[in-house]
């Protein structure tokens, strides 16, 4: 597969790239396994810090709260019980961990697979390498205006860590930057564009083969 290389003006430099046919252009994606390195991701960005207090960890207790016979109720014997108000809660959430693995070889087939659908959809573009020398985020906005990606969830992907464009894009709320070997494939789906310079897609490439 062959993309044209834009610059920042939004015009086309003459240039190309070639993507493999082997990331880019999977005959048969498997998309069961791309839900399952989503699935895989969601679930370990989950704290599973969630808890509530059992009946032994309210305060209270000591002191029956009313006589045992003649008011019609249940014979509640302290006011921890579950059918207390304020009392504890029966099997309430505990903290345990949600860390799910995939093996390293499906993690880096379903990103395969992954690209090879925004390919297909042709929602894959690539840009002129840039940086700033400061934090800018209008330049930034500016740049993708000129793609025509302006107010669609974009990803844009680079070859190393570039703080500036990185401080630049984090006030964009439709904009996510990433170094193009760590883009999981829950982030390359979650986005409508994905966007890479061109020194990325070398970068990308090189991290899947």
């Amino acid at each position: 597969m062959e993309l044209k290389v834009y610059n920042i003006e939004g015009k086309e430099t003459g240039e190309s790239v070639q993507l493999p046919d082997e990331i880019f252009n999977i005959s048969e994606p498997n998309t069961h396994l791309v839900y399952q390195a989503v699935r895989v991701y969601l679930s370990n960005q989950r704290q599973g810090t969630h808890k509530t207090k059992e009946r032994a960890e309210v305060r209270g207790g000591g002191k029956k709260p009313f006589r045992q016979k003649g008011t019609g109720g249940a014979r509640r014997g302290t006011n921890r019980s579950p059918l207390m108000p304020g009392g504890g809660t029966i099997f309430g959430p505990k903290p345990h961990t949600y860390k799910l693995k995939l093996p390293k070889k499906a993690a880096r087939l379903a990103r395969k697979n992954a690209l090879t659908l925004k390919a297909k959809e042709n929602q894959i573009m690539v840009v002129q390498d840039f940086n700033f020398e400061q934090p800018k985020t209008k330049d930034l906005t500016s740049i993708l205006k000129n793609l025509n990606l302006a107010d669609k969830k974009t990803l844009l992907l680079v070859a190393d860590k570039k703080e500036n464009i990185y401080k630049s894009g984090r006030n964009i709320p439709y904009l996510n930057v990433q170094i193009s070997d760590k883009a999981a494939t829950y982030e390359i789906l979650n986005n409508k564009m994905i966007l890479m310079q061109k020194s990325a897609v070398e970068n990308l490439c090189k991290s899947l083969t």
